[in-house]
C-alpha cells in the first residue's frame, strides 16, 4: 500500500489522504484549514495531479474534511463519492454555506482566488455521491481486482464514519474522527475490531489527559448547573457553538434540563447556520433513524431569533440563553458579537462547550479572561471582562486513552498518525510504540509517498 498524506500544513487542518492499494488509487476527504486562506487552505494535490481517482470516500461534514471536496470532484467527474445518507443531505448545505463565507472573505480581504468553488461545481459533487449503510460492504472492481468498502459509525457528529477497505484479505482502516461516548443526538462509535493490517489513526487529543473523574456526562452537569446559576442571578449565558452538531446537543441538553426542573422555563434565543441545520436533522431523522433530533423540540422550548442590531457593551435587553455560532467565536459571527455586549455586564455568563483554538477570539479570551479586559478588533472595542468566563469539555474526540486502547486491540502491523498536532502525535507515536514494540508507528510528513 502507498501512501500520501496531502494536508500540506500537517497537523489538523486540510485533512486529506491518498493511498494506492493494488490498482486502486483511492482519497479520503478533501478538507479546508480554518486558518488559512485561498490556495494556501486547501490540500497539496500536486503529488496526485496525474492520478485518475478509482474512489472518494468523505468521512463527515465538518469542513476540514469537506471543504475542497468539489475542487476534487470537478476535475474527477466520474468517480464515485461514497459516504454515510447523513453526510450526503448535509454536505450541499455545508459547502453552499462555504461559498458565501468565501465571497464575504474575498470583498474583505482581496483574496482574488475565492470562492475556490462554485455552486455547480456543489452540484455536480451531489450528483456523485453513493450512499452506503453502515457496517453494510459494498465491492468494486477495477480490471481483475475487487475491494470492499465498508462503513462504521464513529460517533463524532451526524454521518460521521470509520472507513474499513478489504483488499486481498487485507484490512485498513481510518478511524476519521473518533467520539466513543454517546451524544445527546447520536450513539458513540462502533468501529471495526479485531486485527488489523493497517490503521490510519486519529490524534487529536493527544496532547493531554482527561482530568480524572471528568466524564462527558460530569461535565454536562457542571455546563447545566452554571447555566441556571448565570440565570438565577437575571443574567444572560451565552453558549457559542459549531453550526454542525454541537448547536443540536446543546438545544437537547438545555430543553432535557428544563423538562427535568433544572434549567427554568426562560427564552432560548439562537442565530446562524445551525439553525438551518436543525431543519436537515429532524429530515434525517425521519428517513434514517440515525439521529435522534426533534424540530418540534425547538417550538416547545419557543426558540427565539436574535436581533443582531446591537452595540458593544451595550447589554442585550432580552434576557435568556444565547445558542449561537460560531462555537470559537470568530470575529464577525453573532457568538462575537454577543459577547461584546455580555461581557461588561457582571450578571452575564460566557460558556464555551469545546476546543477553542488560541488564535482565535473565544481562545484568546479564555487566555485572558483574568486579565480584566478584553479587546474585540474589529469592533475597536476594549469590553472590560465582568461576566463570567467558563470552559466545560465536551469535545466530539475519544479521549487518547480510548484511541491508545483500540489501537492496541487492532494488534495493526502499521499505524499511521493522523489529525493532530505535534504534540498530540508524539504522545501517541511514544505511547504505542511502549504498548506495540512489533508495530510501526509512522508520523508521516505532508506530501511524502511512503510504502506500508
Amino acid at each position: 500500500m502507498k501512501l500520501i498524506d496531502l494536508n500540506r500544513h500537517g497537523a489538523i487542518g486540510a485533512n486529506s489522504t491518498y493511498i494506492q492499494i493494488g490498482a486502486f488509487h483511492i482519497l479520503v476527504d478533501s478538507g479546508l484549514h480554518p486558518k488559512m486562506m485561498g490556495f494556501d487552505a486547501m490540500p497539496d494535490f500536486k503529488p496526485i495531479e496525474d492520478v485518475e481517482l478509482d474512489l472518494i470516500i468523505l468521512t463527515h461534514c465538518h469542513l476540514d474534511h469537506l471543504g475542497s471536496l468539489p475542487v476534487v470532484t470537478a476535475h474527477n467527474m466520474d468517480t464515485p463519492v461514497i459516504t454515510t445518507a447523513p453526510n450526503a443531505e448535509l454536505a450541499p448545505r455545508m459547502l453552499r454555506n462555504s461559498i458565501n463565507v468565501m465571497k464575504r472573505q474575498r470583498e474583505e480581504h482581496g483574496i482574488t482566488d475565492y470562492p475556490l468553488f462554485l455552486h455547480r461545481d456543489v452540484i455536480q459533487l451531489n450528483k456523485q455521491f453513493v450512499v452506503q449503510r453502515f457496517e453494510h460492504g459494498e465491492l468494486y472492481y477495477k480490471d481483475e481486482e475487487k475491494i470492499e468498502v465498508i462503513l462504521h459509525p464513529s460517533g463524532h457528529v451526524a454521518g460521521a464514519a470509520a472507513v474499513e477497505l478489504i483488499h486481498n484479505d487485507r484490512r485498513i482502516v481510518f478511524t476519521g474522527d473518533v467520539l466513543f461516548d454517546a451524544q445527546r443526538t447520536l450513539p458513540g462509535a462502533h468501529l471495526p475490531q479485531g486485527k488489523i493490517d493497517t490503521l490510519i489513526l486519529e490524534t487529536t487529543r493527544g496532547a493531554k489527559a482527561r482530568e480524572h473523574g471528568v466524564t462527558r456526562a460530569s461535565e454536562v452537569d457542571k455546563l447545566v448547573t452554571r447555566i441556571g446559576e448565570i440565570l438565577e442571578r437575571d443574567g444572560s449565558c451565552l453558549i457559542p457553538v459549531f453550526a454542525l452538531g454541537r448547536m443540536q446537543e446543546l438545544f437537547k441538553i438545555i430543553y432535557e434540563a428544563r423538562s427535568f426542573g433544572r434549567l427554568p422555563h426562560c427564552p432560548v434565543h439562537a442565530a446562524g447556520l445551525g439553525m438551518d441545520i436543525c431543519n436537515y436533522f429532524d429530515k434525517i431523522r425521519k428517513r434514517t433513524h440515525l439521529i435522534d433530533f426533534d424540530i418540534t423540540m425547538l417550538e416547545k422550548m419557543k426558540v427565539r431569533t436574535v436581533d443582531m442590531n446591537m452595540r458593544p457593551g451595550r447589554d442585550m435587553p432580552r434576557k435568556g440563553i444565547y445558542l449561537v455560532s460560531s462555537g470559537m467565536m470568530v470575529q464577525h459571527t453573532p457568538s462575537y458579537k454577543i459577547a461584546a455586549s455580555l461581557l461588561p455586564h457582571a450578571q452575564n455568563g460566557i460558556c464555551f462547550v469545546g476546543y477553542c483554538d488560541p488564535d482565535t477570539p473565544g481562545g484568546k479570551l479564555l487566555e485572558e479572561k483574568d486579565s480584566g479586559s478584553f479587546f474585540f478588533e474589529t469592533m475597536d472595542y476594549i469590553a472590560p471582562i465582568r461576566a463570567s468566563v467558563d470552559q466545560f469539555d465536551l469535545s466530539g474526540h475519544a479521549d487518547r486513552e480510548e484511541l491508545a486502547d483500540y489501537a492496541e486491540q487492532s494488534e495493526a502491523r502499521a499505524i499511521v498518525l493522523n489529525h493532530g498536532e505535534d504534540l498530540a502525535r508524539e504522545w501517541f507515536e511514544k505511547a504505542l510504540l511502549e504498548r506495540m514494540p512489533a508495530t510501526k508507528v509512522l508520523n508521516p510528513t505532508p506530501t511524502v509517498l511512503y510504502t506500508i
